[in-house]
């Protein structure tokens, strides 16, 4: 019988430790957190310095139940939850839950799921970090405060259902505002012009204007373009410099968190939400078959915004670099890249676990998905440590009547990293200053004075363009560059606008809907410092201060609780004063009774077209939906990634939208077949036949309520069930939904009471 006990977060994870462990070790997993603030209530005792009541989730009292019989037949409980903030985390309230006193925890972590990285952990166990703890604490009680003071003005003032997040709200500003720069923008014309030289041998060299002997010049309207065109027609060109050059061109470093989402973004195409879900599949471990020794965790720790890499590590990419390409391959010495001031420097780069499992060799153990990543990943890190690439380059101009045009070109003389990797790049946008120009091509050995004759040259006029819309790409360089939130952040804040209807895609780009641009608006007004960029990449300095045990928790509650509960206080004043609407989407139909625009509405059976004259003018119309309404309906379809894990085989459990509402699925449908209905106990027994009443989760997530019992039992109601029972006919009273009030549902009696504080939040509200 194992008389050691190993904690882990995910099922697919233990599975892979256990074949790393003898059988004198049980490993199981906590499937994530087991204990978090209620969601029925906010918590957090501001008044007693910001104490958290944490209470079991809902739902894993029987794993609990397990997880204390386990440790309690064991001589040693390992925690090995990730290692990160939000692990470290974990295991503070797995140890608290066990009743584990903190000087006698074996707190274990490792940056890869590899059977050297175990058991070395095992051999050396510490205490729980509290700094770490600590940070994630004052993280998830200012994140609630945020959501759950300035939710219930959103409900009243805005919309029922709406909240607020510190990150996520500042996210939506950002799109919002980049959607405003669009709008605003104004088109600046600008010329090119361009000719076709003809070399010796029958060459062709394309080239654009470049200006003059002064220097550059720009071509702002026909008039000018034309005088140049006039003045060349029918001219020879005469080369008038000649300037080449050798470039060493260096390896990008390795994969960052933010990097990898960037890059997998632009290459694969795939959303951030899909790149860390096939991350999280490769860390923690894929069957590889007896051939490359079963289980194996193929990359390090993908929660990062380090650039170390280990020496071990290094050593393995040497021996393989020279042994397949040779020493010329490989530098003078091991290439080191710098991390970034504030950066977490806890664990690695992202990188392979293991150097010889080259992606070809394991491709058929590996989805589609996951090899791509895994290549990705894997050449990227190889790149990183080869030798640069030379590029010989030449920039050629060309006089003409005293206009210089200009090509440029290069050749690369050694690849260097690039016979491994190259890195992509951001899509140029083309303005007045940089018109689209003639570069790269190969071009024929060409000799000062030499004389070419050309095609008539040709003018072409263009507009400015104005800013191009975010994707998750650029959407995640901005957030890291301003310092919002952090990498393993940035595909929940993604997904958390794109859910509540802020934004939403068209192709690859994010739009604000009307509602995140009613909501921005409103949260500059009222709570400034809530989505200001300053501030909030404050905060994620002062909760690495707390990590690193310059700050104390307290302290920066405190002061961010000085602030903040004055601008809540004057919102409370203020922000109902004004009419605040969120204006109807227009479309392009127009009434057929009085002619006006028709907008969008949304009705029982979905969007329809409808007056805006409504009630005077009643015309509606069925809507056709456009490609880009279909596309974005097919994302809400989309299956959600959660933390929980299938009871049946380990894999990550989604949530998925079904015909009768949304579900827990496996994520291996259709090998795995299990599903969870999404429920949460209320509390409060039925007002038929005294079962319990429970949360369900309808079409596009809604909440509403009915009991454990349907359809045999046929309750059901959208306004929230309490405990409270009516003065009047003795039945239960309800909160009315989105409203700060109490009422009764026997339709003869009619009482009410309108309650001191506005409604808690729902699962799906905070």
């Amino acid at each position: 019988m194992a008389n050691n006990l190993v904690i882990v977060e995910s099922p697919s994870k233990a599975l892979t430790i256990k074949g790393y462990l003898g059988s004198n070790y049980k490993v199981i997993a906590s499937i994530g957190h087991v204990r978090d603030l209620p969601k029925s209530s906010l918590g957090v005792d501001i008044e007693n310095d910001f104490e958290a009541h944490y209470i079991s989730i809902r739902g894993k009292g029987d794993l609990i139940k397990e997880i204390r019989k386990e440790a309690k037949a064991a001589n040693k409980v390992f925690l090995a939850t990730d290692p990160d903030r939000e692990g470290e985390a974990i295991s503070w309230h797995l140890a608290a839950t066990l009743g584990i006193p903190m000087e006698k925890t074996l707190r274990i972590s490792f940056n890869e799921v590899t059977k050297s990285a175990v058991k070395a952990a095992i051999k050396a166990p510490r205490q729980i970090d509290m700094n770490l703890v600590n940070s994630q604490q004052t993280r998830r009680i200012v994140d609630r405060i945020v959501g759950y003071k300035i939710s219930p003005l959103l409900w009243k003032n805005v919309k029922s259902g709406l909240s607020a997040g510190r990150v996520q709200s500042v996210a939506t500003r950002i799109i919002v505002e980049r959607e405003a720069e669009i709008n605003s923008f104004v088109p600046v014309e600008y010329w090119t012009v361009e000719s076709l030289l003809h070399a010796d041998g029958g060459k062709s060299i394309p080239v654009h204007f470049w200006g003059t002997a002064d220097g550059k010049m720009k071509l702002n309207n026909e008039e000018e373009a034309m005088r140049v065109v006039n003045a060349v027609s029918g001219k020879d060109y005469r080369v008038s410099s000649i300037k080449k050059a050798t470039r060493h061109k260096a390896p990008a470093p390795p994969f960052t968190t933010s990097t990898l989402q960037q890059e997998a973004s632009r290459k694969l195409g795939f959303q951030s939400q899909r790149i860390m879900k096939v991350a999280q599949e490769l860390y923690e471990g894929i069957n590889l078959g007896s051939e490359f020794g079963g289980t194996q965790g193929l990359i390090t720790y993908m929660r990062t915004d380090s650039l170390r890499i280990s020496a071990e590590a290094q050593e393995a990419a040497r021996d393989y670099i020279n042994e397949k390409y040779g020493e010329k391959y490989y530098p003078e010495s091991p290439r080191v890249y710098k991390t970034k001031n504030g950066a977490q420097d806890a664990h690695e780069a992202i990188r392979p676990a293991r150097v010889d499992l080259e992606p070809q060799k394991i491709r058929k153990m590996l989805s589609g998905e996951q090899f791509k990543l895994y290549k990705l990943i894997w050449e990227r890190f190889i790149a990183s440590q080869m030798e640069s690439a030379l590029l010989d380059t030449v920039s050629v101009d060309f006089d003409c009547e005293g206009y210089l045009f200009r090509t440029s070109g290069y050749s690369v003389s050694f690849q260097g990293y690039m016979a491994v990797y190259e890195e992509a790049e951001e899509e140029a946008q083309n303005t007045a200053d940089n018109p689209g120009e003639v570069k790269n091509i190969r071009l024929p050995d060409l000799k000062e004075e030499q004389k070419l004759s050309a095609d008539d040259a040709i003018p072409t006029r263009h507009f400015t363009e104005p800013p191009v819309r975010y994707n998750d790409a650029s959407l995640i360089k901005m957030l890291e560059e301003q310092g919002l939130g952090r990498p393993s952040t940035y595909a929940t804040i993604i997904t958390t606008i794109l859910a509540r209807n802020y934004v939403k895609r068209e192709g690859k780009a994010f739009v604000p809907t009307p509602l995140g641009e009613v909501t921005t608006t409103l949260m500059k007004e009222h709570f400034s410092t809530v989505v200001d960029y300053g501030f909030t990449a404050d905060m994620e300095d002062e909760l690495d201060e707390i990590e690193n045990g310059k700050a104390t928790m307290l302290e920066v509650l405190k002061s961010f609780w000085a602030d903040f509960s004055l601008q809540l206080q004057k919102a409370e004043e203020t922000i109902g004063q004004n009419s605040i609407e969120v204006p109807p989407e227009e479309t392009d139909i127009l009434c057929e009774k009085c002619g006006q625009r028709m907008v969008v509405r949304n009705g029982r059976f979905g969007k329809f077209a409808a007056c805006p004259n409504y009630p005077a003018c009643r015309s509606t119309k069925a809507l056709t939906a456009s490609p880009a309404e279909e596309e974005e309906e097919t994302e809400k379809k989309q299956p959600v990634p959660t933390d929980m894990k299938c009871e049946k085989c380990g894999a990550d459990m989604i949530l998925r939208s079904g015909k009768f509402g949304s579900f827990y699925a496996c994520s291996k449908y259709p090998e795995c077949k299990f599903t969870k209905a999404r429920t949460r106990d209320t509390g409060v027994s039925c007002p038929k036949c005294n079962a319990k009443i429970v949360t369900k989760y309808g079409r596009s997530h809604t909440v509403f309520y009915s009991c454990e019992r349907y359809p045999d039992c046929d309750f059901s109601s959208w306004d929230m069930p309490t405990n409270e029972i009516c003065p009047n006919c003795g039945k239960l009273l309800f909160r009315k939904k989105g409203k700060n009030l109490l009422v009764c549902h026997e339709a003869d009696c009619g009482y009410s009471r309108e309650l001191p504080e506005a409604p808690a939040a729902t699962e799906n509200q905070e």
